[in-house]
């Protein structure tokens, strides 16, 4: 699914009236929800995390410019038992779901694949991003409220 199509799916569903909508796709699951009526409107979509060669194929037309970018970010060393979280998209990196949430993980924190590491914003879309491995954070890459790139590593996880 592309950009034009999530899109078109979010006014659609805009339009419709309808509160919830969830789309899965092979290896990519869309839940679009909106508030009842009284409340702020906004639309969130969580996208399942996808291994870093489909991630292309979900926005093709921004993932030639990530490209470009990735290697000046990737030319850190890591030492080689550590694990890159690495981010699906670009977009604005949180830490938390909220300013006066916590944030879902701390540098020490035990995580398991599946679990929700941070948010990427991207075109006013909350896109949660799930660890695909289990370990411990030992480093936290990116400020929290910062632009990333596709691909860019976001945590140093130690695997379990």
């Amino acid at each position: 699914m592309n950009n034009s199509e999530i899109q078109d799916l979010i006014k659609f569903v805009a339009k419709s009236g309808v509160s919830e909508v969830e789309i899965t796709q092979k290896d990519f699951k869309i839940t679009i929800k909106t508030p009842g009526k009284g409340k702020q409107e906004f639309v969130q979509v969580t996208a399942a995390p996808m291994m870093a060669a489909p991630a292309p194929m979900a926005m093709p037309a921004a993932a030639p410019a990530p490209a470009a970018a990735a290697p000046a970010v990737a030319a850190a060393p890591v030492a080689s038992n550590l694990i890159e979280i690495k981010s699906p998209m670009i977009g604005t990196f949180y830490r938390s779901a909220s300013p006066e949430k916590p944030a879902f993980v701390e540098v020490g924190s035990e995580i398991k694949a599946g679990d929700k590491v941070c948010i990427v914003e991207a075109m006013k879309l909350f896109n949660e991003i799930e660890s695909e491995v289990s370990g411990r954070i030992v480093k936290i890459l990116v400020n929290d409220m910062s632009p990333i790139e596709f691909d860019q590593p976001l945590f140093l996880v130690e695997p379990a």
